[in-house]
């Protein structure tokens, strides 16, 4: 386990981080690539989305585009003053909360996105799993996460750091989690077009 993948020590980073957060991240997950990700999703106007790890509300803006009925979550008090700052209360519903334990009843959203956030989860099966069952049956759930780098060099620093993984390892997880239906994307900035890997799940109906 990475030394980020432990909620003090992500919540203490974040705590720093936020404050240069929207001036650094352009750099890893640009708004082509999140209009890449959103690409594959089916959001109707109407539909009602959460954005687990919303962080500074870089995702949750992106969705807005589709549709106003928005919930973001995150574990960083931090983050979460800054996204409110940013987007304000209406139309989005910010809440403080753990992807491990989503503070939402079952089927609550049509579309579950999570995006920079899956790396910091101790157990990303148990939130993956969680993320099945708020989300309604027929829906969709997203999770933009880091992909595993190809240098033996870079993969020990990263798995030194937090979670890194390739398509593989997404299946393995999607499937513990409850999902048979998965697909997957790599995407990135110009200088690395596969820095991240992009999974696509729909919730079995």
């Amino acid at each position: 386990m990475g030394i980020l993948e432990d909620k003090s020590r992500a919540r203490l980073f974040y705590k720093y981080l936020s404050r240069v957060y929207d001036r650094v991240n352009p750099f890893i997950w640009n708004e082509r690539m999140r209009t890449e990700a959103l690409d594959l999703l089916d959001i109707d106007a109407d539909d009602r989305v959460l954005d687990v790890g919303c962080g500074t509300g870089f995702g949750t803006e992106g969705i807005l585009e589709h549709t106003d009925d928005v919930y973001g979550l995150d574990q960083s008090p931090h983050q979460l003053e800054k996204a409110t700052t940013k987007l304000g209360d209406d139309p989005v519903q910010f809440c403080f909360g753990d992807a491990e334990r989503l503070p939402f009843a079952d089927d609550s959203f049509d579309v579950v996105w999570s995006s920079g956030s899956i790396e910091y989860w101790p157990n990303p099966v148990s939130a993956l799993r969680e993320c099945r069952r708020v989300a309604r049956p027929g829906g969709q759930v997203l999770v933009v996460g880091p992909n595993y780098p190809r240098s033996s060099i870079f993969q020990k620093l990263a798995d030194a750091i937090m979670l890194f993984y390739d398509a593989e390892d997404a299946d393995r997880m999607f499937a513990e989690a409850g999902f048979d239906d998965v697909e997957h994307v790599t995407m990135g900035p110009g200088y690395n077009p596969e820095i991240a890997i992009t999974t696509v799940a729909r919730v079995p109906a």
